[in-house]
């Protein structure tokens, strides 16, 4: 009997999803656009997936910067996306109405985020209004939009129904469930709302595809755990004053703010931009402009996105009658 291969290491993962980036694209590879795009997060999932990105639509001026420093080919429209109108958008991706495959978008959380102040009129909620109004425009055949879990607890669950009820007017059938990106290969415990919506068929999310990789495996630490302390705090003062992770758990959930704090249990200083980035599941051959623990905090992890988008790939969009380009 012929013995079973071991088990990928980490780096190994994150080499191999790099080669599926680098990869030319199939002739009839699925197309989508990316709005709120960020550093590109959900672009790379995508194109680890073998998607080919029409648009990308991002604010933020470190974000859209670091975007374009990774994905030189691909075109971003740099500017406040209550100010694109369809038509125009459509012209910049070079698409018509029903052509394009997956509308991904991850529209701005922090109104909803447990980290914050969960303020139900805070004006960032109401952004998934502009990725609706996007949706029912395009028409494309599939759409995946990302948030934070949040938005299910407590009085955010008002926003979360009125954005379903809306996400299904725009004539799509529509799951959501609450995903951990740690059980797809992200060291980092993670958890998220996946929207998915088909205008054919039955909207699925893919099953768990791992165990949760740790602290260590991601960035080959010794032995320990990880603390919250300020670099001028004394090394013994890590267990009186800051809660402790093992090393043998995945990250905590990393936030936009806050991570300069995190810090190395083996020596008093900050965990390095790499360790960061690491832990967002980008390969180590991404580049960054402006601070990398905001814009990781601020993302979607690449594999967890490889792992959305290649299941709709292989069985959303391919199960929909209306996948033929018609």
């Amino acid at each position: 009997m012929r013995a079973s291969l071991p088990e990928m290491t980490y780096p190994e993962i994150l080499t191999e999803a790099w080669q599926q980036h680098l990869a030319p694209r199939a002739p009839d590879a699925p197309t989508v656009i990316s709005l709120f795009a960020g550093c590109g997060g959900s672009s790379l999932g995508y194109s680890m997936a073998g998607f080919r990105e029409l648009l990308a639509v991002e604010w933020d001026d470190n974000a859209a910067a670091t975007f374009r420093l990774n994905f030189p080919d691909v075109p971003v429209y740099h500017g406040d996306i209550t100010k694109l109108a369809s038509v125009d958008l459509m012209q910049l991706a070079g698409i018509g109405p029903g052509e394009l495959d997956v509308l991904d978008g991850s529209p701005p959380c922090q109104g909803f985020s447990t980290a914050g102040k969960r303020n139900m009129d805070d004006s960032r909620n109401q952004l998934f209004h502009e990725f609706t109004r996007i949706l029912r425009d395009l028409h494309p055949r599939a759409f995946v939009m990302e948030n934070v879990s949040g938005m299910v607890k407590g009085k955010m669950k008002l926003i979360f129904v009125e954005i379903l009820k809306e996400l299904k007017a725009c004539g799509y059938q529509v799951s959501a469930r609450l995903m951990n990106a740690m059980y797809f290969n992200v060291p980092q415990d993670r958890a998220r709302m996946i929207f998915i919506g088909t205008r054919e068929g039955e909207p699925s999310h893919p099953a768990a595809a791992s165990k949760p990789i740790t602290i260590r495996d991601a960035v080959n630490s010794p032995l320990g755990t990880i603390g919250y302390i300020t670099a001028s705090n004394e090394r013994h003062s890590i267990a009186k004053r800051s809660p402790l992770r093992s090393l043998n758990r995945p990250m905590a959930t990393i936030v936009k703010t806050g991570n300069s704090r995190m810090m190395q249990p083996w020596k008093v200083e900050a965990i390095t931009a790499h360790e960061v980035a690491r832990f967002g599941s980008f390969p180590d051959e991404y580049q960054w402009i402006g601070k990398v623990n905001e814009r990781v905090g601020n993302s979607v992890p690449p594999l967890f996105m490889r792992a959305i988008a290649g299941h709709v790939r292989s069985h959303v969009l391919q199960s929909s009658k209306s996948f033929s380009r018609t």
